[in-house]
């Protein structure tokens, strides 16, 4: 028999530390949405890693603005950003104050609340596609800029918390490039820094970076 997930909240060492060692480590942790339609969890089953001013493919590379401002700040908070003018996407801070890292939420398996997400994701043909990918996620659980700022670690009432749930053995730990995301450097490297639960049907299909064509 499965033992449920854990449910005791993660606490803010967890995120306060290098990306690329809470990335894997999110893997079997659960985001706990809270709204006055009820609850929604998602397990998490696949993640991105955004290494701030040491990546060009992290909204901080080129400094704070107003639309990156959260992930200069504390670890364990929201990031949301709006993408192509229609969907939202979740992030979540690490590191200390000032090192705007983050990890960005792919995908994962609805745990509580399947009905809610359906009514929020009526395009999915099935539940394992509910938050298969970074805007269905968000879709799914209610996550928009409202959200941006919400401390996941926060004591007491919060409308988003990020709990300790079942972390993922490191054999069934899978990691290669990012989707979407240009070569960085100049030099067409690629960080490895998407790392995923090996065969789950949760995980989103992985896509290369395709170039925009300019208009003649």
């Amino acid at each position: 028999m499965i033992s449920p997930p854990d449910r005791t909240p993660l606490q803010r060492d967890f995120f306060d530390r290098p990306v690329l060692e809470v990335a894997p480590d999110l893997l079997g942790r659960v985001v706990l949405r809270t709204t006055p339609e009820g609850p929604i969890a998602v397990r998490i089953t696949e993640v991105e890693a955004y290494d701030g001013p040491n990546d060009p493919g992290s909204h901080a590379y080129r400094g704070r603005t107003p639309r990156n401002e959260v992930m200069f700040g504390p670890p364990g908070h929201v990031y949301v950003y709006f993408t192509y003018g229609m969907w939202s996407c979740m992030n979540l801070v690490c590191g200390p104050v000032g090192n705007p890292s983050g990890v960005l939420l792919r995908a994962g398996e609805i745990v509580e609340g399947a009905a809610l997400a359906r009514k929020r994701r009526l395009s999915a043909r099935y539940d394992r596609e509910l938050a298969k990918g970074p805007a269905r996620l968000a879709t799914a659980l209610g996550v928009d800029r409202a959200l941006d700022g919400t401390d996941a670690c926060a004591a007491g009432e919060t409308p988003l918390r990020m709990l300790t749930g079942t972390p993922v053995p490191s054999d069934q730990v899978r990691n290669g490039p990012r989707t979407g995301v240009a070569g960085e450097g100049g030099d067409g490297e690629v960080h490895p820094w998407r790392y995923w639960v090996a065969n789950d049907p949760t995980v989103s299909p992985y896509r290369a970076h395709v170039p925009r064509r300019r208009s003649s």
